[in-house]
């Protein structure tokens, strides 16, 4: 397998062996030589000349979104070709939604986020009081805000959801004019040579679309420090977020980093009943490998052991398998360090006063794979280590609360900022609890992943928004243009 693409062409690595494992089944599904240094330097000099030639930023946004939408075309002929890949790589089971989440989500997005770019004006007018479009000699000024590309982006995509987070990335920096060196996770890398096959196919003009393929992290490095790179948009976790935050400061790169959470669920009392199954889809959702996961689950304390008792019972029911298994609803995490990071966070969770309510440990069935069982953790309050630190794990905290204020500064009582989720029959009362959580995202009685509707963290869950129209000038320069007359 070749490992780059690069100027428009497939290039075969030179740097050290990539060694590409089953989350499934612990074999290797893939070997092959991984870029060295100088490829990836390579492939960032392709994406600069593109650029600075005006190939792709010097056509009209009309003319972009023509050939974006025969790349979009073109991947969706290999829509099946890439759920065969995630299964088999990122072990996201084949029959689940979060399939449909990983493929046929980002494929429907792709094309409205063309249609939603092409809706924006180039340029608009500011809005300047009469007072002062008007000048002492009796001239008029004019000023209006321009929005041009930024140059070339560095999309480092995430394992969890690999396909999805490269094509959020891919396609609003494109359509801008930008020109791109995608980098996805050396965990889930394969998945990321479907962009040049559609590239190809679509006529994506050289060196507007490069992929670099490494075991380590050198190349990635090199990415968030190298000069000629404009841009760094990073889907991954906090620990190596802020990392990048870092390295892009000393060449003043603009940055988009959507990071880890530790989303809260704060069921009123007249809706705690949905507590259990939310809970269930939460561990069963690609086994919690979701930031935006609401893995802290707030209840009444009067209603909490009611709650703890119907969570055991639907979890013990869960199915545990293998990702290309029909009958699979949980699937394996990414790999022996993260099924040891759930083991770890359990013990902890333990250690601080809570217990299992439910899972907790390997199923005993299954002896290959990193699996780790469905598990709920009882924890007396929000300090638990469970309660605070992303998993990213099918582990749940459960948690009671006195009232809903109670609930409210709890939800908040986080590094983290992604998400927040609130249910409740009486609407006026849990929009009041949502208004009241400090999230990027709350969604009350509902869940929305839309192209015209931007997420992102506050705190420690990240900076600036992925999608909708911020998500899209994010990949724009914005300059003010004053005319006088």
């Amino acid at each position: 397998m070749q490992a780059g693409f690069i100027d428009g062409v497939y290039v075969t690595g030179t740097g050290a062996a990539h060694h590409v494992q089953s989350p499934s089944t612990e074999d290797e599904i893939a070997c092959f030589p991984g870029l060295a240094l100088d490829q990836v330097e390579a492939a960032i000099g392709s994406a600069r000349r593109a650029f600075d030639a005006g190939i792709w930023s010097g056509l009209a946004a009309t003319e972009r979104a023509v050939i974006l939408q025969r790349f979009i075309t073109a991947l969706g002929k290999r829509k099946d070709a890439v759920i065969d890949t995630i299964t088999s790589e990122a072990g996201c089971p084949r029959y689940t939604t979060s399939m449909q989440s990983q493929v046929a989500v980002p494929l429907g997005q792709a094309p409205e986020i063309l249609k939603l770019f092409l809706s924006l004006p180039e340029s608009e007018e500011n809005p300047l009081p009469l007072a002062h479009r008007v000048t002492a000699m009796g001239g008029v000024i004019q000023s209006h805000r321009r929005f041009t590309p930024i140059g070339v982006v560095a999309a480092i995509a995430a394992y969890n959801f690999p396909f999805l987070t490269a094509l959020w990335k891919l396609m609003p920096a494109l359509i801008a004019g930008n020109t791109v060196v995608l980098r996805p996770s050396p965990l889930t890398p394969l998945s990321a040579m479907v962009f040049a096959e559609a590239a190809i196919e679509a006529e994506l003009p050289p060196g507007v679309l490069n992929i670099v393929i490494e075991p380590g992290l050198e190349g990635a490095q090199m990415l968030t420090t190298h000069k000629d790179v404009d841009f760094v948009a990073f889907t991954g976790s906090t620990r190596v977020g802020t990392q990048v935050m870092a390295q892009a400061a000393s060449t003043m790169k603009r940055i988009q980093l959507e990071l880890g959470g530790k989303s809260a669920q704060i069921f009123l009392p007249d809706s705690v009943e949905r507590a259990a199954p939310t809970a269930a889809g939460i561990a069963t959702a690609h086994a919690g490998q979701g930031c935006a996961l609401g893995t802290r689950i707030f209840v009444p304390d009067d209603r909490k052991a009611e709650v703890l008792e119907q969570i055991s019972g639907i979890f013990a029911k869960i199915r545990i398998g293998r990702a290309d298994d029909k009958d699979t609803q949980l699937g394996p995490v990414i790999s022996a360090a993260q099924r040891a990071r759930c083991e770890h966070f359990v013990e902890l969770a333990v250690q601080h006063g809570g217990r299992v309510v439910a899972g907790g440990k390997r199923p005993a069935h299954l002896d290959k794979g990193f699996y780790f069982e469905a598990t709920a953790l009882d924890v007396p309050d929000n300090s638990n280590p469970a309660a605070q630190e992303e998993i990213f794990g099918p582990v749940i905290t459960i948690i009671g609360y006195r009232d809903l204020d109670h609930a409210v500064e709890m939800a908040n009582d986080s590094p983290y900022g992604l998400s927040g989720y609130v249910f409740g029959q009486d609407k006026a009362a849990a929009l009041k609890v949502g208004l009241g959580i400090r999230s990027g995202t709350v969604n009350v009685n509902a869940g929305l992943m839309s192209s015209y509707i931007s997420s992102g963290g506050l705190r420690m869950s990240g900076i600036n928004r992925e999608r909708g129209v911020e998500g899209l000038r994010l990949y724009q320069n914005l300059s003010c243009l004053n005319l006088g007359g």
